[in-house]
């Protein structure tokens, strides 16, 4: 009994761990990587919805990579956009923009890491290859 009493003890201690480790606050870094990735996603599928304004064609590229130092003036460039206001998916998306703007050079300017300064890889980004199936 004993024996089963500190196994199911020992378990209980290890998925509690497990579920802590879980709740841990994002870092700065894993918040700006996430929001980046939401936005270029977001991005994505606004160019490929049928269901658009055609002013959506005419917005500047948004691929977003964190770790090249241009992705400032893309993501500034991006919010000054002028138009397309009245597309709500665009003022939406906007607005993330402007949220990781804020985030990247207020609260996360210390913690982020440049590992270049190649404005063109965010014009022309080498995508991974489609895997055929």
């Amino acid at each position: 009994k004993l024996a089963t009493m500190k196994m199911l003890l020992s378990l209980i201690a290890l998925l509690s761990a497990a579920l802590l480790a879980d709740a841990a606050p994002p870092t700065c870094y894993s918040r700006v990587l996430s929001l980046s990735k939401e936005i270029t996603e977001s991005f994505k599928e606004l160019q490929t919805s049928k269901a658009v304004d055609s002013c959506v064609e005419t917005l500047p590229k948004l691929y977003l990579d964190i770790h090249n130092y241009c992705v400032l003036a893309k993501l500034r460039d991006f919010v000054a956009y002028p138009r397309c206001e009245r597309v709500l998916e665009v003022s939406e998306l906007k607005e993330k923009a402007r949220s990781l703007y804020t985030i990247m050079i207020s609260y996360c300017r210390r913690d982020l890491v440049f590992l270049t300064d190649d404005c063109s890889a965010l014009e022309n980004p080498i995508l991974p290859p489609i895997e055929s199936s």
